[in-house]
């Protein structure tokens, strides 16, 4: 299972924030802890990306089970605000999950290769 505390590969990082800039304008994405927790257990999430540098760390601790249990891909980035930029937002986010691929089908797919 993946830690929080998990550093990934840069290039997987890099992958991450690319994939969401791609899904935000060519598929479809939501953010915040809450609604990729829905994304999850609906079954229609296609990638989840945490922030590591969320506080307090109890906020996220469920999703690295919960998106084991429903094999979704997930990807610890370091920052919640380059997180919050690549969704197209001016402030940070915990959480962006990609519901629709759109052109960033091929990034995921990519991104489960490189995941370890």
């Amino acid at each position: 299972m993946v830690s929080l505390d998990e550093d990934f590969p840069k290039e997987a990082v890099s992958k991450a924030y690319e994939a969401v800039e791609v899904a935000k304008n060519t598929g479809k994405i939501k953010r915040g802890i809450n609604e990729a927790t829905k994304a999850v257990d609906r079954g229609i999430a296609k990638l989840v990306v945490i922030a590591k540098d969320v506080n307090p760390k109890e906020i996220l601790m469920h999703m690295p089970p919960l998106c084991e249990e429903k094999k979704v891909p997930l990807i610890i980035v370091p920052s919640k605000t380059e997180l919050g930029a690549a969704s197209g937002i001016e402030v940070g986010t915990s959480a962006v999950v990609i519901i629709k691929e759109g052109e960033a089908k091929d990034i995921i797919k990519s991104l489960e290769k490189i995941k370890k």
